[in-house]
């Protein structure tokens, strides 16, 4: 029964540290500087490589400041993970509840444009992506309450 226990304590550690994703923030401009949920303002001077949990019902709101522009507000565009919906299904179904979205591995802020780029691979092309204008307000009141 003991090894069972001494088993099942690496399998768990692996699991859960397999809903995390990492990603690479960049920026149009050296100035800019984003700030994403309760994390501590990163300046994008060059691009910043981060690490987030992931979410099935959350939203990783940001601000995102250049010098001598109004502040941009949104929330950033994650990716379904089809394979963990799979993996969550065959082994513990309750975990759809906390893995099913993670980060793109590549973002791009564009304040003068108002656009977040992300992409899944280094050479693929940027998909350009506008916030909502409910995106914003939510975004806005997250961060100036």
């Amino acid at each position: 029964m003991k090894t069972k226990h001494l088993l099942a304590l690496p399998l768990m550690a692996v699991l859960l540290s397999a809903c995390t994703a990492t990603t690479s923030l960049r920026s149009s401009d050296p100035s800019l500087a984003v700030k994403i949920n309760d994390d501590a303002p990163l300046v994008l001077k060059n691009p910043v490589s981060k690490t987030y949990k992931a979410t099935s019902f959350g939203q990783y709101r940001f601000r995102a400041t250049q010098d001598g522009m109004e502040p941009m507000y949104g929330l950033i565009p994650l990716k379904f993970n089809s394979g963990y919906l799979v993996a969550d299904i065959l082994f513990f179904a309750p975990a759809a509840f906390y893995n099913l979205r993670e980060v793109y591995p590549f973002y791009e802020f564009d304040v003068a444009k108002g656009v977040v780029r992300y992409k899944k691979n280094e050479q693929d092309q940027w998909i350009s992506y506008t916030p909502t204008a409910a995106e914003v307000a939510r975004a806005r009141a997250y961060f100036n309450p």
